[in-house]
């Protein structure tokens, strides 16, 4: 009897697994033949449009648009990129490229040299910042795009490039031999003061634990004990070198980060495989905005182990893994495979590309769905909207006299004009704009065009325009008469309102003829309101241990 029950019972299992089965199968075949069917109507489309449409058309441009166009319904980081364009993949992703190893950009409808980078074949040669490019070899790039201007200026390491430039009312032929460039993702490292370092990491490209590494030993060769470590405007990359990073802190066998997606393969425990550097030197890491990828990887495994203290501004909100896959004829394709998820167990994703609204756009994750996780003191946390600071430090805001100035290029322009007139401005950080030469500057302003609009005006402009819109108008209209007489702006007295903020704009432009990126950098620690932040945090280390351990008090209560 028990033997006829069980039968029974097999019997059932074996035909609900054999229907699973087909019916996955079934699934499977349908999905790969509703690929199959479409991709057979797309490549026909092409065909046809190419033989009947009335005009020519450039079938593999239309393709690439097509491709996209069906990309961008994804997520902003999955993305095709054709042959053409491997070159310039291969540099976001290992800082590589034979070239003449300079910035190239367009200014005011003027394609020039915007920063040429120390030691390699552009300031051998005697090219500035402000050069404008007037030839590439045979070719007339005045009127040419920056991207076609730079593919002219790469090729292959040890050949010759040509280029013409006009320097003020002088042309200049130089010529140059190109070199691999290898950029590096330490720009700058030094001491803010007799204590502490500073390290500032620009990019996650190949060697970036490296270039990390080897300034730290610098530093500690100096005598530092304390350290700054800077990821703000650092768009991530390679999320390997985000992880040595973090074992230059934290001892070995840790978990740094883990990826999780719908292939087992990119399921991945990242964690820490060596002796750390110094796991005991009182850390803080700058965060901003634009810090994304694997500089929220390094910020937020700091945090989550509360190794480090954070301070800035909450970061981008980048936790989105992408895999390239080669593709045929040498095309590639970069795709999101997984999510990351830091030490704590946070994924500090802040959009969610899967759901979007009536109009189609992908919106931030609301707060109501954000989950809370604890650092290793038991620290709240927080995830879905990117990493969070532990001391936040305002952005700065510039006035629009000061944007003018900088956005019309005149203090670049009188950066070039002082450059020629003068030889050495001694050490950057201790370079200052005097009011002699600010009021130098101000008459070389005189009857140049940097008009521009105050937040006031343009407001007063926004309230006429809704009035006329609203047939309130004639009601308030002398009323907003006399108020934009009131606050009407005075350029000469911005000059002088806003002075501070535009010595500032003129230092760093006039450090960079000197000093290039590496000079930037350090005048711009002199007045950086986060520095001044840590260096107050740093030399006190009691209040690093409150900060580190605050919170678990604050859940408590």
């Amino acid at each position: 009897m028990k033997h006829n029950i069980k039968k029974p019972i097999l019997l059932t299992f074996a035909i609900l697994f054999s229907i699973g089965m087909l019916f996955s199968f079934v699934t499977k075949n349908d999905k790969l033949f509703a690929i199959a069917k479409n991709l057979d109507i797309f490549a026909s489309l092409v065909r046809e449009l190419d033989s009947y449409y009335v005009d020519e058309i450039d079938a593999e441009e239309l393709v690439t648009i097509g491709i996209n166009a069906m990309l961008e319904e994804l997520d902003p980081y999955t993305e095709y990129i054709p042959e053409e364009n491997s070159d310039d993949f291969r540099l976001l992703t290992t800082g590589e490229y034979a070239g003449v190893g300079a910035l190239i950009g367009n200014r005011t409808g003027v394609n020039m040299i915007l920063m040429p980078y120390r030691g390699f074949p552009a300031q051998a040669g005697g090219l500035r910042i402000g050069d404008q490019l007037l030839k590439v070899d045979t070719v007339d790039v005045t009127d040419k795009l920056t991207s076609d201007i730079s593919r002219l200026l790469k090729g292959p390491a040890n050949t010759k490039v040509f280029v013409q430039v006009k320097r003020g009312e002088d042309t200049l032929s130089v010529d140059l031999t190109r070199k691999k460039i290898v950029i590096s993702n330490v720009p700058y490292y030094g001491k803010i003061d007799d204590h502490t370092g500073y390290i500032k990491l620009s990019d996650f490209t190949t060697n970036a634990a490296a270039d990390v590494r080897n300034a730290l030993v610098d530093l500690k060769s100096q005598g530092i004990t304390s350290l700054v470590l800077d990821v703000r405007d650092n768009p991530g990359g390679i999320l390997k070198e985000a992880v040595e990073i973090v074992n230059l802190f934290i001892p070995k066998g840790k978990e740094v980060v883990s990826t999780i997606g719908k292939l087992e393969s990119v399921n991945m425990v990242y964690k820490t495989t060596k002796s750390p550097l110094d796991k005991d030197i009182p850390l803080v890491v700058l965060i901003n905005e634009r810090s994304a990828s694997a500089a929220e990887i390094v910020a937020g495994a700091l945090q989550d182990y509360d190794r480090a203290v954070l301070i800035g501004r909450k970061t981008f909100g980048k936790g989105l893994v992408q895999t390239t896959i080669p593709l045929s004829y040498n095309s590639q394709i970069k795709v999101t495979t997984a999510k990351y998820y830091i030490p704590s167990g946070r994924c500090i994703q802040a959009i969610d590309y899967s759901k979007r609204d009536e109009n189609g756009n992908s919106n931030s994750i609301p707060d109501s769905l954000r989950n809370e996780f604890t650092t290793k003191n038991g620290r709240i946390v927080l995830d879905g909207a990117g990493i969070e600071p532990d001391k936040e430090v305002a952005s700065k805001n510039y006035a629009p006299i000061t944007y003018s100035l900088v956005a019309r290029s005149l203090v670049f322009d009188f950066g070039n004009k002082f450059f020629i007139e003068n030889n050495d401005i001694g050490n950057p950080r201790d370079f200052q704009i005097t009011d002699d030469l600010y009021s130098e500057f101000v008459s070389w302003l005189d009857g140049k065009d940097y008009d521009y609009t105050t937040y006031v005006e343009k407001t007063l402009n926004d309230l006429e325009k809704y009035a006329e819109k609203e047939k309130f108008f004639e009601d308030i209209k002398m009323t907003i008469e006399d108020l934009k007489k009131k606050v009407s702006h005075n350029k000469e007295q911005d000059l002088i309102t806003f002075k501070d903020e535009i010595k500032e704009a003129m230092r760093e432009e006039i450090v960079s003829r000197y000093f290039y990126q590496e000079g930037v950098i350090e005048s711009s620690l002199v007045n950086d309101a986060e520095i001044k932040s840590a260096l107050e945090i740093l030399s006190n280390a009691t209040e690093v241990s409150r900060i580190l351990t605050a919170s678990v008090k604050k859940s408590q209560n």
